[in-house]
């Protein structure tokens, strides 16, 4: 499934990048993804700069500055709520942390929220008004996956099942150590997002966070791109069942993943 109108509450549905350098990044993106950036309608200062990439028309995802002096730049994942006051409550209670929000998103987008899970990893929320999410996925040049990496996956476990209903299964032949999160209704049958435990191979200071994969056509070529701008590889490539991937720092700094997809069946 690449195209799409709607999601449903507790699926992944728009992934956005901060950044230290709005005009490097997009002209990074655009010619890694052959995506195009656009400034999102209304005043600047109410929208705080932010914008679209949009492929063939259709958005795929966001961008737009960091907001406060020391965030570092990065890839946030939203995941669809009901009601974002309710489910910042349930966050608390399942002991998590509401870093930001809820807000009113401009435009009448919706109304936002960023929380920490209990390991440690950031997550956003969106109960979605004007804005549909993402309109293209799973394809090259678009958002198609998003994986929590983590030390204590028993307690993300607990914490993702409390505030959004969510599972976890092991997929057929997978390490012990990975997972696909489930929930019933889901509109990908084959999980929401995957869910992996950091081992002794992750640097001891790594923190756990959630991983934005976006698809490219060529793999090798996008990492050459990334060298090239001045990005570096962190990880890969390595073959998975549904591809390549690699994961890497791009040149202004953000943690990203570049899968080369190999999909069986359309998504």
């Amino acid at each position: 499934m690449s195209e799409r109108d709607s999601y449903v509450n507790g699926e992944f549905c728009w992934v956005d990048l901060a950044t230290s350098d709005v005009e490097g990044a997009t002209r990074f993106y655009g010619e890694l993804l052959g995506v195009k950036a656009e400034a999102a309608p209304g005043d600047p200062e109410e929208t705080g700069g932010y914008g679209f990439f949009t492929k063939d028309g259709k958005q795929v995802a966001g961008y737009g500055p960091i907001q406060q002096e020391g965030q570092p730049p990065a890839w946030s994942s939203y995941i669809k709520v009901e009601d974002a006051d309710e489910t910042v409550a349930k966050v608390k209670e399942a002991g998590g942390n509401v870093v930001f929000g809820p807000i009113d998103i401009p435009n009448e987008a919706g109304r936002t929220a960023v929380c920490q899970d209990p390991t440690g990893a950031y997550i956003s929320i969106v109960q979605q008004g004007r804005h549909p999410g993402a309109q293209l996925v799973n394809v090259p040049g678009s958002w198609t996956w998003n994986n929590l990496l983590t030390r204590d996956p028993d307690a993300a476990a607990e914490f993702y099942g409390k505030v959004f209903g969510w599972s976890r299964t092991q997929p057929e032949g997978a390490p012990e150590f990975i997972w696909n999160w489930q929930m019933e209704g889901q509109s990908w049958p084959e999980g929401l997002a995957g869910l992996l435990a950091m081992g002794s191979d992750v640097p001891f200071d790594a923190p756990p966070y959630w991983q934005v994969y976006l698809a490219v056509e060529k793999l090798d070529d996008a990492i050459e791109l990334t060298n090239r701008s001045g990005g570096r590889l962190i990880f890969g490539p390595q073959d998975i069942p549904v591809g390549s991937f690699a994961s890497v720092f791009d040149p202004q700094g953000a943690a990203v993943s570049l899968l080369e997809p190999d999909y069986p069946d359309p998504r």
